[in-house]
């Protein structure tokens, strides 16, 4: 007699689960969510004060539908469970200030330090939730306007050349001839080079391959101020990444300080008053060197736990489950 009187196919389809079935099983009766403490304000604010610790993180990240979200979090954890402190909708600073100061003030004065980025609402939550922590702004922050303020400027010259290239186009059409751009040895038009130098201006020059190497002595020679704002947003790197002072690292901030007013350009404007605004706060770096790095791949944790569930159509749950998980 048959001993397995069913096929594999027949047991497949036999035992098969549904998952939309089992995943509301587990909402509604497996799990604790129905009981939860803080399902009732989980859309509003999670808060976790047990996972507080002497340096935290506080950053934003879009949840879902450009829905943003004030996140505290605990460096010590790693990202692990613990990590998460608190997780409020939205970043103005009223209603974070809220919802933290319900941590008892005795836990919140042990808080020694927070990283952030310099948005002034950043600011003043930590000011007002944790007035004897000391506040880091984040070198990462502070070099991406570097960057940008670079970048801008060839964006500026590449426009030029988009010009300069369309005006000849139309010359050579209305004298009935053939336009041939000018090509620069690596075979780059004026064009090509501007949008080409991209990526490279985001590395260091000794990290460039031989390609990147060939088309940037190109670029240099061809836009000295390009240079100029390679080697400034190169230097300010270096200055995060080398020095460990931090009376020397206020020298020389200064100096570059100076060095970007003297050059000039108005696309430094912007990170040159940043520093003249919050340099006590970007010192602040050199004291332990810390970032919002943590921070970051926190959210990017949380992206990719969003992911995964190819979106969020119940809020309150998915938070029930990155409590779960991180909290």
């Amino acid at each position: 007699m048959d001993r397995y009187p069913i096929s594999g196919k027949s047991l497949e389809k036999h035992y098969h689960i549904n998952g939309d079935r089992f995943g509301q099983q587990y909402k509604d009766h497996l799990s604790d969510y129905p009981k939860w403490d803080q399902k009732d304000h989980a859309q509003d604010w999670l808060l976790f004060p047990d996972n507080l610790g002497p340096r935290l993180s506080l950053d934003e990240t879009s949840l879902s539908n450009g829905e943003l979200y004030t996140i505290l979090t605990n460096k010590a954890a790693r990202g692990q469970k613990g990590v998460l402190v608190a997780m409020i909708r939205g970043t103005k600073a009223e209603s974070v200030i809220e919802v933290l100061t319900r941590i008892p003030k005795r836990l919140r004065d042990q808080v020694e330090e927070i990283t952030l980025d310099m948005a002034g609402s950043m600011n003043l939550i930590v000011k007002h939730c944790f007035a004897r922590a000391s506040k880091v702004i984040d070198r990462f922050h502070v070099q991406k306007l570097a960057y940008d303020a670079l970048q801008e400027m060839r964006i500026k010259h590449r426009w030029d050349a988009i010009n300069e290239e369309t005006n000849a186009t139309d010359n050579a059409r209305w004298e009935k001839t053939e336009y041939v751009p000018f090509r620069f040895e690596n075979g780059d038009t004026k064009k090509q080079l501007l949008t080409r130098s991209r990526y490279l201006l985001f590395k260091s020059a000794d990290k460039w391959s031989p390609s990147q190497k060939a088309r940037g002595k190109i670029l240099f020679a061809q836009y000295p101020d390009i240079r100029k704002a390679f080697s400034l947003t190169h230097s300010l790197r270096l200055i995060f990444s080398l020095t460990k002072d931090k009376g020397v690292a206020y020298t020389k901030l200064a100096k570059w300080y100076n060095d970007v007013t003297d050059s000039g350009f108005k696309a430094f404007n912007t990170i040159s008053a940043t520093i003249y605004t919050h340099y006590k706060e970007i010192l602040n770096f050199f004291d332990n060197r810390s970032t919002n790095a943590s921070a970051e791949s926190f959210n990017a944790k949380l992206k990719a736990f969003r992911s995964s569930l190819r979106g969020i159509r119940d809020i309150s749950f998915f938070l029930y489950r990155v409590a779960k998980i991180f909290a």
